[in-house]
């Protein structure tokens, strides 16, 4: 599309088609900040994004429709869930307006002249994301970012700043309805990070190894003078980083590597890490993050620190005040000692590293498990059988209703009801409930002082986690 951001005038109107993405929503309160007219319009918008937009007054309209586009914008940023037949779609089409994916009005409005730092992997790139801006910030290096979740440490998602940095989520997922390619490729990579790589997005990805592939053009584009760090405890990142004609770092738990970790313990609510560069001590933090993907994170964001000549103790400085993401192991409620812990994990393997966290981090508490398998692929039955064992370290498991299933054709779906039989026949006592308002009943009967719930899922949710609060506030009350 001939089109070039210099014509838009700085009053600009910029209308966003699925806003309330994260991406999507932190690309819309750059430009709000920019001084853009900024609107947008979603299927779907729920807290924190949705009180994140309100708070910018920036407006959302609720569903797609051709009188979104009334009056006509002067640019329209199309998210990934937008398809060529959306309604709203096919109004930008006929009306010709100009229009841009959203990983390339990123790289027009907030990251040109900056150096990128980009975070990659199938788990932990948000977390890693807002480390990796926090270090930063605490350094005195006034990072740019956008992180696909809000962190507390700045409560937003995205920040605009002075220094030469621009720290991004990469994710493999494709870019647009006409743009097939992952969203990373657009953001010229002078540091890139690998956190993971797994099969996922069984909707545009055939395997593991097409998933494979999309990672090694990432990591061509890295420069010469760049670097790559990658996590060696994933044997598949392990291998695919092989060819790197860049500079590499590792970092690891278990094996040899860079970067690795010492002595590690648990004091009270938080974990004491010694950091090993090159065999030799380098330094030692203090964290409120638990578990071992979390640990992870945390040497993936020190790659990152250490190439970029940051002081170990402004490192250890901002890990120790470092306050996580929202919907990361976040602690949302703590009612007659009930905790109440909301999570973003959806795929297998991160439902087994949270639940395995957070069981090892509340000893000997009753772990009930709620999930909902909502993602494109989790709604679909190629991980059926994969979620029966990440719920091993679960006392109780309640399972919703994959919501949306009409979009998944009939000899694709999940059972949630299977999965409960499943984990049944395995003494795991489980639950399936094909309506929301029964499974918050159901849970709120269940629950005893000194329970931990851990409520799991990359959507809304249809806004369980409140509901539950607000019973269980009145239930202690009362």
């Amino acid at each position: 599309m001939d089109f070039s951001i210099q014509n838009l005038n700085h009053d600009a109107h910029i209308h966003l088609m699925g806003i309330c993405g994260v991406g999507m929503s932190s690309l819309a309160g750059m430009l709000k900040e920019r001084g853009y007219t900024v609107t947008g319009s979603d299927q779907h918008t729920y807290p924190p994004i949705s009180t994140f937009l309100e708070r910018r007054s920036i407006p959302v309209q609720r569903g797609y429709s051709p009188s979104n586009l009334h009056p006509v914008p002067d640019l329209v940023v199309v998210g990934n869930v937008i398809t060529r037949d959306n309604p709203e779609a096919r109004e930008l089409l006929r009306l010709d307006i100009p229009y841009f994916s959203m990983p390339q009005a990123l790289k027009g409005f907030a990251m040109e002249g900056k150096r990128s730092v980009v975070i990659a992997g199938t788990h932990g790139k948000t977390t890693v994301t807002a480390l990796v801006s926090w270090i930063l910030e605490v350094a005195g290096m006034q990072p740019s970012f956008m992180i696909g979740g809000i962190a507390k440490n700045f409560t937003s998602n995205f920040k605009l700043g002075n220094g030469s940095y621009f720290v991004i989520e990469g994710d493999e997922y494709d870019t647009a309805f006409f743009d097939k390619g992952p969203k990373f490729l657009h953001y010229d990579p002078q540091v890139a990070t690998i956190t993971s790589i797994e099969f996922d997005h069984g909707d545009i990805y055939k395997g593991i190894d097409e998933i494979k592939a999309s990672f090694r053009r990432l990591i061509d584009i890295i420069p010469p003078t760049g670097l790559l760090c990658a996590n060696i405890d994933d044997p598949t990142v392990a291998d695919t980083v092989t060819h790197a004609r860049c500079p590499s770092v590792t970092y690891a738990i278990s094996k040899q590597a860079n970067l690795s970790v010492g002595d590690m313990s648990v004091d009270g609510t938080r974990t004491r890490l010694t950091i090993v560069k090159e065999n030799r001590k380098y330094l030692s933090i203090t964290t409120d993050l638990y578990g071992n993907h979390n640990i992870s994170n945390i040497l993936g964001a020190i790659s990152i620190a250490d190439h970029l000549k940051i002081q170990p103790e402004a490192i250890a400085e901002a890990l120790a005040a470092f306050k996580g993401v929202k919907r990361r192991l976040e602690s949302i409620g703590n009612f007659n000692d009930t905790v109440v812990i909301d999570d973003f994990a959806h795929h297998p393997s991160a439902v087994r590293e949270t639940t395995k966290a957070v069981k090892d981090h509340y000893k000997g508490r009753r772990l009930i498990a709620v999930f909902e398998p909502r993602s494109n692929s989790s709604r679909r039955n190629i991980f059926q059988n994969a979620y029966v064992s990440p719920f091993k370290d679960a006392d109780l498991v309640i399972l919703a209703e994959p919501p949306m299933m009409e979009k998944i054709p009939p000899k694709e779906r999940f059972s949630s009801m299977r999965l409960a039989a499943d984990l049944n026949e395995l003494g795991i006592d489980a639950h399936y409930y094909p309506n929301n308002d029964a499974l918050i009943d159901c849970l709120v009967s269940l629950v005893e002082p000194g329970d931990v719930i851990l409520i799991m899922s990359n959507g809304a949710f249809d806004n369980i986690q409140q509901r539950l609060l607000k019973r269980l506030s009145q239930r202690t009350s009362s």
